[in-house]
């Protein structure tokens, strides 16, 4: 998968920029324990604070892109409530690995539904929307022009127990539309059709979550 060997920064290091955004006390941990556990860690991993205490909400707004700021679509105010699909569930604890993140540029032109059983059959799992905003956040070079990804591991569950179509996707706003001239190249989270495809959007994935704490 090319877009595995995508450099991430040293576990340590990862700390270091959560701390110094002031994300560990959120996920209710010292700065000393996150770098603690992160000094522990292997390497090709992503380090991800438990998505109950810092959602996909919290990380939009630290997420930059060429020093463009991201930010959410209008018409997703629902952003935190969706959920991580069966396997994609985070390990207890207040701080995890994400082994082997992949864009998932295989997955271009291929439908969420029709990519899913794909990405499980292959012994891997759906990235959720707070580890892809992760890994953009460690990352940033994770998003190209043209090669962008979704994020099919959150869908978001409606009251009778059906998915929502849509799925949570991360790219580089074109500053049309209600985007905004203003936000042209910014870090874009929308989502797209769970049933349509797209020539720009991979499916991420990865190998597993471990947990650190």
């Amino acid at each position: 998968m090319p877009t595995t060997s995508l450099s991430l920064p040293p576990v340590p290091a990862q700390a270091d920029r959560l701390v110094a955004l002031g994300l560990h006390e959120r996920a209710g941990l010292t700065a000393a324990e996150l770098r603690s556990a992160a000094g522990a860690a292997g390497d090709d991993a992503l380090l991800v604070l438990d998505p109950a205490s810092v959602p996909p909400s919290a990380l939009v707004p630290e997420v930059r892109w060429r020093d463009r700021p991201a930010f959410v679509v209008v018409d997703m105010t629902d952003l935190d409530d969706f959920a991580p699909v069966p396997g994609a569930e985070p390990p207890p604890g207040p701080a995890y690995l994400l082994c082997g993140p992949d864009r998932g540029d295989e997955y271009l032109d291929v439908t969420p539904d029709e990519a899913l059983p794909r990405i499980r059959a292959a012994g891997r799992s759906p990235l959720t929307l707070a580890e892809g905003l992760t890994w953009l956040l460690q990352c940033p070079d994770v998003l190209e022009r043209n090669a962008c990804t979704m994020t099919v591991g959150s869908r978001l569950r409606r009251a009778n127990g059906s998915l929502d179509a849509r799925t949570p996707a991360l790219w580089i706003s074109n500053g049309t539309g209600r985007d905004g001239r203003e936000r042209r190249n910014a870090p874009k989270v929308g989502w797209c059709w769970a049933g349509n495809r797209h020539t720009w959007l991979g499916i991420a994935s990865a190998s597993g979550r471990v947990p650190v704490t």
